[in-house]
């Protein structure tokens, strides 16, 4: 990525935590714009040399050298329906940074970056077609532009670990968590199916909200709720349609009857930006993706002795 692109990066990062989105366009075969959220990027890069992997998944287009780390390369195109472009010698190579990994995905060409207010993506209709690998769409110059869900895709390669090591099982059962609840929101439909399972085996019930501004409207009609209905933790995804994570916990801790709610920010993006940032929204804590055992910990340390609904 060009020293221009980086400095509009830093600019962009002066934007997040205010419910805006900075976004990395770029296609995958013809006119349709996507876009893949700027802070998973590491570097964008022309096609390097690869090396064959014969036995892996059919998305994986082969391993490649980067800065001196053997790193995957997924072919982004035919997982969101376009003809490969493992072939293709004028394809880019771009190198990302999320769910504690780093990959490359080949795409045809880059375009430009941009940022997005939050009330702008909505999640995609089933009838424009993109399937659930993309999990937002919003409009830049009258354009159509798909957010590609590249966790999904990644959790397509490899099988996330999602039991509770034997240990933790024990542990939650001695705290006997009932009957308090938390709330689950996160865009992607793996991440809350991983949130949601997880709970479950610490015997939690949860409420789920698929963003932002779903869970703010839920969670305030939850405030009269009679004892044992109420929330008393969020676990939320940071970037999310309509209202993001950080957009979301500045309204918890501006509403006197949800001020009291721990809020626990659950990420594949992490580093010192989301510590940052987690410490500016007053978060209780930030947990990167997905780590069982760790958010189960964090669950425990929040939750209260005692039952107390907010």
């Amino acid at each position: 990525m060009s020293g221009a692109w980086m400095d509009k990066v830093e600019q962009q990062t002066r934007l997040a935590g205010h419910n805006r989105v900075a976004m990395l366009l770029f296609r995958l075969g013809d006119a349709q714009l996507f876009g893949i959220n700027v802070f998973k990027v590491r570097e964008v890069m022309r096609r390097v040399p690869m090396e064959r992997m014969p036995d892996a998944h059919a998305l994986v287009a082969g391993s490649c050298d980067y800065r001196g780390q053997t790193i995957p390369v997924i072919d982004l195109a035919p997982a969101l329906g376009y003809p490969s472009l493992r072939e293709d010698a004028s394809a880019h190579l771009m190198v990302t940074e999320f769910s504690r990994s780093i990959q490359g995905f080949l795409v045809a060409d880059m375009q430009r970056l941009v940022h997005c207010e939050g009330e702008s993506l909505a999640a995609p209709a089933a009838a424009l077609g993109f399937g659930t690998r993309v999990n937002a769409v919003t409009r830049v110059d009258g354009a159509l532009v798909a957010v590609v869900d590249v966790e999904h895709v990644l959790a397509s390669l490899n099988a996330t670990p999602t039991a509770l090591s034997a240990p933790m099982q024990r542990i939650a059962r001695v705290h006997d968590l009932q009957p308090r609840r938390v709330m689950v929101v996160d865009d992607s439909v793996v991440a809350r199916q991983q949130l949601v399972g997880l709970f479950r085996q610490m015997d939690v019930e949860c409420v789920v909200a698929q963003d932002g501004r779903e869970a703010l409207e839920r969670l305030q009609e939850l405030a009269d709720a009679p004892e044992g209905e109420g929330v008393t933790l969020v676990v939320s995804d940071i970037e999310m349609p309509r209202m993001d994570g950080y957009a979301l916990t500045r309204a918890i801790r501006e509403t006197p009857a949800l001020r009291p709610l721990k809020v626990v920010l659950h990420s594949s993006i992490s580093g010192l930006f989301n510590e940052s940032m987690v410490r500016e929204v007053n978060a209780d804590r930030f947990v990167a993706k997905f780590q069982p055992d760790l958010l189960a910990q964090t669950v425990l340390d929040l939750m209260p002795e005692h039952f107390d609904r907010f």
